[in-house]
Parts: C-alpha cells; sequence; structure tokens
C-alpha cells in the first residue's frame, strides 16, 4: 500500500496502470528497478525529465506493494493488486471487456459483472492513492482505459485538483460502446476530468455522441454539459468537460540521436548480413495483439510468395512480434494461428539458406530496434484498427538516410498525420499486396519525397509538443459549470 508515512506532496501527478520501471531481483537478492520497454513510458520519458512530480501505478507483480521511492526527481507510488485482482481488474475486464470492445469487437468482448466491482474497487484505491500525494490545486494526469473511473472518483475526494484523462485507445462509436452494460458509470466517471485527450477527432466525437445518447449530455462546441444526476453515485454533480483530439507522439530527435550512432548503424549492417544481404526487407514490429492485423498481414505476404511476385533470398519478411496477455485465451489463440500461418508459408517457399519468413516473438531494445528499422527497406504497419501506433513514427525517425517505406493502414491514429505513407484498407488483401508491391517498386524519388514528408511531420509534432499542447488544454479547460441546472440523465 502506498505509504502514509509520506508526508510529501506534488503539484504535478500522473496515474497509469503501470509505474515507469519494472522490478529485477538478482541472484543474492538484491532489487533494482529499471525503465519499462512499454509505449507510455518512452513517451512520457522525455516529458518527466527534471520535472519533480509522483507517478501513482502498479509495481508490476500480485500482493502487498512496495514502500514509495523515488527515481531521479520522480517519486514512485506503487499500487497493490492482488491476484485475483489482476485476473479480475486488468486480464479480465481492462483487456477482455473494454480492449476487444474499444478496437471494433475485432473478437467478441466478454461481461462479468464480477470483473466490473473489481475495475471499480481498484480505479477506486487509485484515486485514494492520488489524491493522498496530490497537492493542493495540483495538476493531475490520468492515462488510459483501465483508468476510466477515476476521474470523478478523484474529483469527489479532491474537487480542488485539475484532471485531465488521456486515451491511448480508440473510443468506440456509441453503436458498440452501448453493449457494455456498464456504460453509463464509465461515462460518469470519465466527465469528473476536466479535460478528456483523444488520438483522433473521431475518437472525440465518439465520446461526445455516446454522453448525448447515453446520459442525455449537451454538447457546445467540444465542451460536454453535463447536468448532473438525483443519485449518490459516481460523477453524480453537475460538469462541463472538453474533449478533443490531442495525438501523441515520440521523443523524435532522442530516437534520431539514437539511430545515428556508429553502434546501431553497425548492428544494423549485421543484421542485414545475417539475413543474407537481401534485395529487400520487409519488416513488421506489433505486440502480439489481434488488433495488429499478423494474420491478415502475413496471408497477403503468402500470396506474394506464391504468385512469385516476391521471392527468397532477393526478399524476406521480419516479424518481431512481442509477447503480450499470454495469459487470454484469444492471445494463446493468437499465437498458435500466427505460428501455424508462418511454419506454412516457410515450408512452402523457404530453401536451405533462405528464409522467407523470419518470425521473432520475443522482446528487444531500443537500440536493437533502431537498428531493425535501418534495415528495413518497407515497413508493415497494417494494424485492423489503432489508437495512434508509434512504431510508425520510430521508423519514419530511424530512416535518417531518408531510405525507407511506410505501408500505413488507414485504421491507425497515425494515418490522420502520415498521410504521405502508402495508405492501405488491411482487411483488403489484394490491396494489401498491391500496396506492398508499390512500396517496393517505386522509384527511390519517389520514396524519398515521401519520407522526407513523414520525417518533417514527425519532427515537428513530436513528444514535447503533445505533452504541451495537452498541459495548456487541461489549463483552461472548462470544468464545473457557473449556473448548473438539473436534468435526469436518460442512461446514468
Amino acid at each position: 500500500m502506498v505509504s502514509t508515512a509520506d508526508p510529501r506532496t506534488y503539484d504535478f501527478v500522473i496515474a497509469a496502470n503501470r509505474l515507469p520501471v519494472d522490478r529485477h531481483v538478482s541472484p543474492d537478492g538484491t532489487t533494482t528497478w529499471k525503465t519499462s520497454p512499454g509505449g507510455l513510458v518512452t513517451a512520457m520519458e522525455s516529458v518527466m525529465h527534471g520535472r519533480e512530480a509522483a507517478w501513482v501505478g502498479w509495481a508490476g507483480f500480485p500482493g502487498e506493494a512496495p514502500e514509495p521511492f523515488d527515481d531521479d526527481a520522480l517519486r514512485l507510488h506503487p499500487v497493490p493488486l492482488s491476484a485475483e485482482e489482476l485476473v479480475d481488474y486488468y486480464e479480465g475486464f481492462s483487456n477482455d471487456t473494454l480492449w476487444p470492445l474499444y478496437h471494433d469487437v475485432i473478437v467478441p468482448p466478454t461481461f462479468h459483472r464480477s470483473w466490473w466491482h473489481t475495475y471499480q474497487k481498484v480505479n477506486d484505491r487509485f484515486a485514494a492513492a492520488i489524491a493522498e500525494v496530490a497537492a493542493e490545486g495540483a495538476t493531475v494526469w490520468v492515462h488510459d482505459y483501465q483508468l476510466q473511473l477515476v476521474p470523478a472518483l478523484l474529483r469527489d475526494r479532491r474537487p480542488d485538483l485539475r484532471i485531465g484523462w488521456f486515451n491511448h485507445i480508440p473510443f468506440p462509436p456509441v453503436e458498440l460502446f452501448a453493449q457494455l452494460p456498464w456504460r453509463g458509470l464509465i461515462l460518469r466517471g470519465l466527465l469528473g476530468a476536466d479535460f478528456l485527450g483523444f488520438q483522433r477527432p473521431d475518437d472525440a466525437r465518439n465520446f461526445m455522441r455516446s454522453c448525448r445518447s447515453v446520459l442525455g449530455t449537451t454538447n457546445r462546441g467540444d465542451v460536454v454539459h453535463w447536468a448532473g444526476a438525483d443519485d449518490d453515485r459516481l460523477g453524480a454533480a453537475p460538469r462541463r468537460a472538453r474533449a478533443a483530439a490531442v495525438p501523441i507522439s515520440i521523443d523524435a530527435s532522442g530516437f534520431e540521436h539514437l539511430a545515428r550512432s556508429p553502434e546501431v548503424r553497425e548492428r544494423a549492417r549485421e543484421i542485414r548480413e545475417s539475413l543474407g544481404d537481401p534485395e529487400v526487407v520487409l519488416l513488421g514490429v506489433d505486440r502480439l495483439d489481434y488488433t495488429k492485423g499478423i494474420r491478415h498481414r502475413l496471408r497477403a505476404i503468402g500470396e506474394l510468395f506464391e504468385d512469385g511476385e516476391i521471392a527468397p533470398p532477393e526478399v524476406t519478411f521480419v516479424q518481431v512480434a512481442t509477447p503480450s496477455r499470454e495469459r487470454v485465451e484469444a492471445y494463446r489463440t493468437l499465437r498458435e494461428q500466427i505460428e501455424g500461418t508462418v511454419g506454412r508459408i516457410n515450408g512452402d517457399f523457404s530453401h536451405l539458406g533462405d528464409t522467407a519468413i523470419h518470425y521473432l516473438h520475443q522482446s528487444y531494445g531500443r537500440e536493437e530496434m533502431a537498428a531493425l528499422f535501418q534495415v528495413a527497406d518497407v515497413m508493415l504497419v497494417t494494424p485492423l484498427r489503432d489508437g495512434m501506433n508509434l512504431v510508425a513514427k520510430e521508423y519514419v525517425t530511424a530512416r535518417h538516410d531518408g531510405g525507407g517505406a511506410l505501408v500505413l493502414s488507414e485504421f491507425t491514429g497515425a494515418a490522420e498525420e502520415m498521410r504521405s505513407a502508402y495508405l492501405c484498407n488491411p482487411h483488403d488483401i489484394t490491396g494489401l499486396k498491391q500496396t506492398i508491391l508499390r512500396a517496393i517498386r517505386d522509384t527511390p524519388t519517389a520514396k524519398k519525397r515521401r519520407m522526407s514528408a513523414l520525417r518533417r511531420r514527425v519532427r515537428t509534432h513530436d513528444v514535447q509538443r503533445w505533452a504541451d499542447d495537452f498541459l495548456r488544454a487541461l489549463a483552461v479547460a472548462p470544468g464545473k459549470p457557473e449556473k448548473p441546472t438539473h436534468t435526469d440523465g436518460k442512461d446514468a
């Protein structure tokens, strides 16, 4: 549990499901904490550099939480989760209910009341921990779908706080969101925030439409007006909250500096040589998740081999699939399907010394990824649905030579900004194949022109700009209505 003995409070508090560090226990029992490789941590790293603040999150292992501790200027406040709570709150409600629902119901979501009750309990625990460390009038930045009740729970405890919430994944259209049995309470929880940030304008509009349809709110521009409800449940008080798109990005200058280092460039040369120095290297880098479109991508690649459009050793495909949520049944099934498909394609089209597909089911550090990006002549970022996809931005940043080609799904948040990529519909296998071939066969001049535009966009819209835009919007968000008038919500 977060220590009550620590009297320090902070003017800036981040809350996320996980702390930005992972625990490592050496054979002699010594405990050390290392920076996590996750996307949120990577995005926030440069934002938090040198800033005195607190980060509230789960420490990454079940049971009693360690005491708060410091990581440079950042105060880390662990929140405890039991093994049972991890199953119900995280694996269950967060990743088997909300995740599929928010990603176009690619697989059916599962609804269990026991999961929902645990989600409520854990969100309340997070809100209590944040309230403890936040100074009077502090700014609190809550992250992502695991903590959607926290804004209202926190506001009930600490009405003095300025509260922002950012959604790293898509927010679904009301026709899908309405399936959720607890839809009204989720929206009431979110409306506890002063400002809600989303990856795409459509996500913000989906949220506002859901509020209007489910709660009976009204909108004035991008401000949601909630008149409150005649009950004492979560978020009953009248509220005004602004919802808008603030697309996340990467530390472009830092990642390019890494990619330009002699060690990374030498490693890129070694990787290409180990692949047999092919004419074209195709690359996919994803978490092993059904939203990422890996099966569709493999089908397109397999058909290109079958059609004779590409063949080893001239062309090879490298797929990095980072392990993910392996205790969830849908993810175990996905891994079996993908590995079966890779085996069939390699069995049909690989030769001794010439592998059609290199499949790597493991995680890699930033240096190795920067080297892989420089090896990739064509980067395949083809999710079926993705809030943003920072891999696309990392790839163009790593290509400081101006080379390479990015094939990008229309259904990513990144596609809203990166219009110069080779855009595709990953559901259209024929169209995906044609887009891959175009990215391979376009002239060097055409590719460089596209890459130049992509690199310019990412460089000028980096993670620091994202954070500045979000915090600026939060600082001036409308908050509580000046003269609230009560009307009953439609579906609270």
